[in-house]
C-alpha cells in the first residue's frame, strides 16, 4: 500500500492545511521538507509545549508542495523519501506525548531529554525499530511495562527524573550496552539486571541503594560501572569476579571494607574516595596489574601497605585526607603523575616537600630506600609522658619531628600542659583534629612564629578566632568537619597560607576572605552549601591549582570560570547543575575549562 493511500485510509481530512495550520509557526516547513530527504528532524529549543501533529504525521499526510507542483525531479518524489528514523525534541517544555507516537515506527532515535514529562505513552511498545531513547533530565516517577517491548534498545538514558523502581521485565532488553539511571530515588537494583548480558556502561550513582544484588556479577560485557553517591555499607564478592570491568565509581558511599579484585585483571580506575575505609591490604592490591588511577581521598586509612608498590602501571594516586602518618619508602618506585597528600598528619615527609609536588615526595621516598630494602626505622616512636592532668602529650614528636600532637582525644578543651610541654622547643605543626573544641585555644598565638601546619578538623568549631589569623608562617590549615558557615576577614594577614580544607562545614558561598589571598594554591570546600562562586575574583587568584566544589548547591556553573587556566584541578560532581554534563566533567578539568570558554557569551 502507498504511503498516500495509508495516510487517506486513516483520516482523508488530514493534508496540507492541517498541516499548515499546526506546524507554520513552530515548525518552518522547509524543515520538515529536508526531513523527508534525511529522515532526521532536530526541534529541540524551540519553546514547544507539545508537539504538533504534522510532526507525528510527517509520514503519512501528503506534504505540501504535493498539492502545488505536479511535476516532480528526481530529489522532490516525495513518495519515495526516507521515514523518519532520528527525532530530537529536547530542551523544551513538553509536559506529555500522545499515543500519535506510533505514528513514527520506524524510528532509531528519539530524544526528549530536558523538558517536563511526567509519564511515556504505552504506544511506545511499537518503536520496535528504537535503538536510543534519552528521557533524561525530566520528571517520570514511573516507566511503562510497554518499554521492555523496545528489544532493539541499546542505549536508554533516564537519569535526573523521579523513578523509585524498575518495571517487571526489564531484562527483555537484552541488547542494551548503555544504561543510565543516575539521578533518580531508586532504593534496590533488580536481581534480574543480571541477565542485561551485554550492558558495557551502567550508571547508577546518585540515588539511594544500600547493597547492589550478588547477581550483578554476571555482567560480564559490563567495562564501566558507577555507583557514586549512594548508601552502599558493603560491595557483593560477585563484584569481583566482573572479568571485563574498566572503571569503577564506589565514592560517597559508606563502605567500610573494599573486597579483593581478583578477577578484575582490566580494572583500570578503581574510585572510593569518601567512604569510611579504614583499612588497605595487601589482598586488595595484588590482583591490580593494569590499575591507572587509585582514589582513596576523604577515608579513614592509617597506612599504606608495602604492596603497593605491586601497582606498576600506577599513574594517580590519591590518598587527601586520609589519617596517615607515613608512607613505605618503596612507594617512590613508582612511575605516579599524581600523589595527592594533602590532609593527613605526615611525620616522616616535611610540608615543605609535599608542597613541591609529587616528583619530589617520591624522589625523597627514593633516597631513603636502604640497601637491605625499605625501612620506617624513623617513624614516629609514641613516647608521652604524663602530665599532672593525666594527658598524654608525644614529646619525642615535639623535640624530633616538631610537632604538638594532641589528636582523638574527644577533649572539650586543649589542657595548658599540652602548650606548656613545648618550652623552649620549635613547632612547625599543630594537630587538634579529632575532639570536640567549640573555640581555637588561645594559647595556639604562642606558635604565630613557628607553626605552618595546623589541623582542627573532625571537631565543633562555628567560628574561627582572630588568634588563629596571627599564625604569619601558616601554609596548611585543615578546618574540615566543622559547624563553619563563614571566615573573618581578619584571615587576609595569613599572608604564606597555600592550603585550605574546609569540607564538611555549613558554608553557603565561597568565603570572600579566600578572595584575598593570593599565596592559596588549594581550596577544598567539598559538602557544604556553596551556592555561587565568582570567576571574576577567582581569576585573580593566579596561584590558584586545585579547587574542590564538590558535592554542593552549584545550580550553574558560571561560563567565564572557564578563564582561570591556572586550574589543574577543578572538581565540580555532585552539585544540581545541569551542563556541563557527566561526559565533560569525566573527561578532567582542561576539557571542562574549555567548555566554560566555548559558552561564554560574545
Amino acid at each position: 500500500m502507498s504511503r498516500l493511500q495509508r495516510g487517506t485510509e486513516r483520516d482523508t481530512r488530514m493534508g496540507f492545511r492541517t498541516e499548515r495550520r499546526d506546524c507554520s509557526a513552530s515548525v518552518p516547513q522547509g524543515l520538515l521538507k529536508a526531513a523527508r530527504k534525511s529522515g532526521q528532524l532536530n526541534l529541540s529549543g524551540r519553546n514547544l509545549s507539545e508537539v504538533p501533529q504534522c510532526v507525528w504525521r510527517i509520514n503519512v499526510d501528503i506534504p505540501e508542495e504535493a498539492n502545488q507542483n505536479l511535476s516532480f525531479s528526481a530529489t522532490e518524489r516525495w513518495w519515495d523519501q526516507t521515514d523518519l528514523t532520528k527525532l530530537i525534541i529536547s530542551n523544551n517544555k513538553l509536559q506529555s506525548l500522545t499515543d500519535d507516537l506510533r505514528l513514527l515506527p520506524a524510528l532509531t532515535v528519539l530524544d526528549i531529554h530536558d523538558n517536563q514529562l511526567t509519564s511515556l505513552p504505552s504506544a511506545i511498545r511499537e518503536l520496535e525499530n528504537l535503538q536510543k531513547l534519552n528521557v533524561s533530565h525530566n520528571k517520570l516517577k514511573l516507566l511503562p511495562e510497554e518499554i521492555t517491548s523496545l528489544r532493539n534498545l541499546k542505549g536508554l538514558y533516564l537519569q535526573h527524573n523521579e523513578l523509585t523502581c524498575i518495571p517487571e521485565g526489564f531484562e527483555q532488553l537484552f541488547n542494551l550496552e548503555d544504561l543510565d539511571l543516575s539521578n533518580n530515588h531508586l532504593t534496590t537494583v533488580p536481581v534480574s539486571f543480571s541477565y542485561l548480558f551485554n550492558l558495557v556502561r551502567l550508571n547508577l550513582s546518585s540515588n539511594q541503594l544500600k547493597n547492589l544484588p550478588a547477581e550483578i556479577g554476571g555482567m560480564k560485557k559490563l567495562k564501566h560501572l558507577d555507583c557514586n553517591s549512594n548508601l552502599l555499607e558493603t560491595i557483593p564478592l560477585e563484584l569481583a569476579g566482573m572479568e571485563s570491568l574498566e572503571l569503577l565509581y564506589l565514592q560517597r558511599n559508606k563502605l567500610r571494607f573494599l573486597p579483593a579484585f581478583p578477577s578484575c585483571k582490566l580494572l583500570k580506575e578503581l574510585h572510593v574516595g569518601e567512604n569510611q575505609i579504614e583499612m588497605l591490604g595487601a589482598e586488595h592490591l595484588k590482583h591490580l596489574n593494569s590499575i591507572l588511577v587509585l582514589d582513596l581521598r576523604d577515608n579513614k586509612l592509617k597506612s599504606v601497605p608495602d604492596e603497593i608498590t605491586l601497582l606498576q602501571s600506577l599513574e594517580r594516586l590519591d590518598l587527601s585526607n586520609n589519617d596517615i602518618s607515613s608512607l613505605p619508602y618503596s612507594l617512590g618506585k613508582l612511575h605516579l603523575k599524581l600523589l595527592a597528600l594533602e590532609g593527613n598528619p605526615m611525620r616522616t615527609i616535611r610540608r615543605e616537600i609535599i608542597n613541591k609536588g609529587t616528583q619530589e615526595v617520591l624522589k625523597y621516598l627514593r633516597s631513603k630506600i636502604k640497601d637491605d630494602g625499605p625501612s620506617q626505622s624513623d617513624s614516629v616512636i609514641e613516647t608521652a609522658m604524663t602530665l599532672p592532668s593525666e594527658c598524654r602529650v608525644n614529646v619525642h614528636a615535639i623535640i624530633t619531628l616538631k610537632i604538638l600532637d594532641y589528636s582523638d582525644k574527644q577533649t572539650t578543651l586543649i589542657p595548658d600542659e599540652v602548650f606548656d610541654a613545648v618550652k623552649s622547643n620549635i613547632i612547625t605543626s599543630v594537630n587538634f583534629s579529632k575532639n570536640q573544641l567549640c573555640e581555637i585555644p588561645k594559647r595556639i598565638l604562642e606558635l604565630k612564629d613557628m607553626a605552618s601546619d595546623v589541623n582542627l578538623s573532625f571537631n565543633k568549631l562555628s567560628f574561627i578566632s582572630l588568634e588563629l589569623c596571627m599564625l604569619q608562617k601558616l601554609t596548611f590549615l585543615d578546618l574540615r568537619n566543622n559547624f563553619l558557615n563563614s571566615l573573618p576577614e581578619e584571615m587576609q594577614s595569613l599572608i604564606r597560607l597555600q592550603t585550605i580544607n574546609l569540607s564538611f562545614n555549613r558554608f553557603k558561598i565561597l568565603p570572600e576572605v579566600l578572595y584575598h589571598i593570593p599565596t592559596l594554591e588549594t581550596i577544598l570546600i567539598s559538602n557544604n552549601q556553596v551556592g555561587s562562586v565568582d570567576p571574576e575574583k577567582l581569576k585573580t587568584m593566579g596561584n590558584l591549582i586545585t579547587l574542590d566544589l564538590q558535592n554542593n548547591d552549584l545550580l550553574q556553573i558560571p561560563p567565564e570560570l572557564g578563564n582561570c587556566v591556572n586550574l589543574r584541578t577543578l572538581l565540580l560532581d555532585g552539585n544540581p547543575f545541569r551542563v556541563p554534563r557527566a561526559a565533560i566533567l569525566m573527561k578532567g578539568t582542561a576539557a571542562i575549562l574549555e567548555y566554560l570558554r566555548g559558552r561564554i557569551p560574545t
